[in-house]
């Protein structure tokens, strides 16, 4: 292909990702276009590849789901070692982890715990830690180096407070989803708990730790570039009021429906951020 051509053709796939962000998640959408410009196709690009991944496990549910998340692990690494895909999620994708240089161990973890979802129902300690690294810290750390262009003292500095919120919106994302992961997947993530006999005590103990991980991922943003800082405060704000209003929630109630935030309100946190951007407060 032609100069233009191929930038004509990675267009076309980065807004392919960018649709697929819009389309699921709308928080994480809003977030990104608050982004310097420079920084918002690359993210499209992560998200989008990990949403199609999910989606093979959560969601393809007459097909062979073994098969299908093999074939992509595989078309991945293909497409990241040869610099091209005509797959557009995967063309976006390889484009952003050969020009940050992402860790291919990052990609890796993610793509195991994707696959942890298909056999894995319940888990212990070491299981739950491993899965929420694999599919929420990292996908944190693979935009931290988007973020940081280059910089290594300053990824390696953000590192933690990057795992940390990641683990965080997953926590939430877990407490959340309760209801559909038990009922719909037959899934239960939060190691030693009793879903039948789910109490006040097992959910203050789950959120008091959600707590610690929001702090710990706060103190990470008011350090993060300039560029990219109120996006991740954005989808900050949108999680802890989420967080905050399962809090009010009785526990029993966690289990009978799923608890979200009304567009509404997301325009309210939103233009709160934008305030508190115009004071230097984030």
């Amino acid at each position: 292909m032609q100069a233009n051509q191929i930038d004509l053709y990675n267009q076309a796939c980065f807004d392919c990702s960018r649709l697929i962000t819009q389309k699921y998640s709308t928080s994480f959408s809003i977030g990104i276009k608050a982004f310097d410009q420079n920084f918002r196709s690359p993210i499209y690009g992560i998200y989008g590849f990990v949403r199609l991944a999910d989606e093979i496990v959560d969601t393809f549910h007459q097909h062979d789901k073994h098969r299908l998340i093999a074939e992509f692990r595989q078309e991945t690494f293909k497409a990241i070692e040869q610099k091209i895909s005509l797959n557009p999620i995967l063309q976006a994708f390889q484009a952003v982890v050969n020009q940050y240089q992402i860790s291919h161990e990052l990609i890796d973890a993610f793509l195991c715990s994707m696959e942890m979802d298909l056999d894995k129902k319940t888990h212990n300690k070491e299981s739950y830690q491993t899965y929420i690294y694999g599919s929420a810290e990292v996908i944190g750390l693979m935009c931290l180096k988007v973020f940081c262009e280059g910089d290594d003292k300053q990824y390696l500095h953000l590192l933690p407070a990057a795992r940390n919120l990641g683990s965080a919106f997953q926590k939430v994302n877990f407490l959340r989803d309760i209801k559909s992961d038990l009922v719909e997947r037959g899934r239960t993530y939060f190691p030693e708990i009793d879903f039948t006999n789910f109490g006040e005590d097992d959910k203050q103990r789950i959120e008091a730790d959600i707590k610690k991980d929001f702090d710990a991922g706060f103190e990470g943003i008011k350090q993060l570039p300039k560029g990219t800082r109120l996006g991740v405060y954005i989808a900050y704000i949108y999680y802890f009021q989420l967080f905050k209003k399962i809090t009010r929630i009785p526990a029993s109630n966690v289990l009978q429906k799923r608890i979200r935030i009304s567009d509404t309100r997301k325009l309210s946190l939103y233009c709160k951020a934008l305030v508190l951007q115009k004071l230097n407060l984030i």
